[in-house]
């Protein structure tokens, strides 16, 4: 590992897409944020979050406890996620988007972020970023997140299509199409990991990362009555979207231990394979989510010995 060139490190948080399963995060984030006893936009110089996790890093950068995050996912998330139409989806999904962040943009963030999501026209990332010091490129243009609301970038960041309908945003760039981040970047680290080493130049041996997944899970068997076909190929499609999602993933982590193995990460994403424990991104059973959450703080304990040397 190369020498450090600074006392600090400097720390980075990232947080996978995984539609309701993003309970399991807060479990974990609820530990994290007792053991350093302080918001976690105070503790992390960069949040970078996918879909789920897109909503859990701009309320975090904005300054939200994950206590006050977790009220609302307990209070909104069953709503949304029982939705069966694609509009309807959309509609609360945005309703909840306004009612949290308002007119809030990325010049209102207390901390670095960057909120993945996918251009439906040409199959590209657009990253969402408050700092023109993370940008790769056309600095002296650079505007804190396209110019867009949070909210916009969030709805964009959640929107798993065809389960949810495209978004629209507008930019001084034009108007964008937007889908799900997930299909680019559902464990957003790599895309951190080149902020960081590459515009914002930290030295790898600076750089510390909190890796944070929503759990392995056996995917939920359709029920297969005759005269509800079509309610089993819903299931099929939901057990599909979930699959490429992992897939992502797990790529992308095996990616970023062999091009970044030496920078010191810390992963929680545990395996749950009892059959009990199926679940998927459209989870809407209150006990379940809630046993999600408990056991991402159980995933924390494992960590937390390392967790301390990263932040303590």
């Amino acid at each position: 590992m190369a020498e450090s060139s600074s006392d600090k490190p400097y720390r980075v948080l990232t947080l996978d897409g995984g539609g309701a399963k993003g309970f399991y995060s807060l479990g974990a984030l609820r530990e994290i944020e007792g053991l350093v006893g302080m918001p976690l936009y105070q503790k992390f110089d960069l949040i970078f979050g996918t879909s789920t996790g897109a909503i859990i890093a701009a309320m975090l950068a904005l300054g939200h406890s994950v206590e006050e995050i977790h009220a609302l996912y307990k209070q909104h998330v069953v709503s949304v996620m029982a939705c069966k139409k694609p509009a309807d989806k959309t509609a609360r999904l945005k309703a909840l988007a306004t009612e949290v962040f308002r007119e809030q943009t990325f010049e209102d963030v207390k901390t670095g972020i960057g909120i993945v999501t996918t251009k439906w026209i040409n199959d590209r990332p657009m990253v969402f970023k408050a700092s023109k010091e993370q940008a790769h490129g056309r600095q002296g243009t650079f505007k804190p997140g396209f110019g867009c609301t949070i909210a916009d970038a969030v709805q964009a960041s959640c929107s798993a299509y065809p389960f949810f309908e495209k978004k629209t945003v507008k930019t001084p760039l034009g108007d964008f199409e937007l889908i799900d981040g997930g299909f680019c970047a559902n464990n957003p680290t790599l895309y951190a990991l080149a902020d960081v080493t590459g515009p914002l130049g930290k030295a790898r041996a600076d750089i510390r990362v909190v890796s944070i997944g929503v759990g392995e899970y056996p995917p939920k068997l359709p029920k297969r009555f005759s005269k509800m076909w079509f309610a089993t190929r819903y299931v099929e499609s939901v057990t599909l979207l979930q699959k490429v999602m992992e897939i992502n993933t797990q790529s992308m982590d095996q990616l970023r231990a062999i091009m970044f193995k030496d920078v010191p990460t810390i992963r929680i994403n545990d395996s749950f394979p009892q059959p009990h424990m199926a679940t998927d991104l459209f989870e809407h059973d209150m006990s379940k989510l809630n046993d999600l959450f408990i056991r991402g703080r159980e995933s924390y304990a494992k960590a937390e010995q390392d967790l301390k040397t990263f932040l303590l």
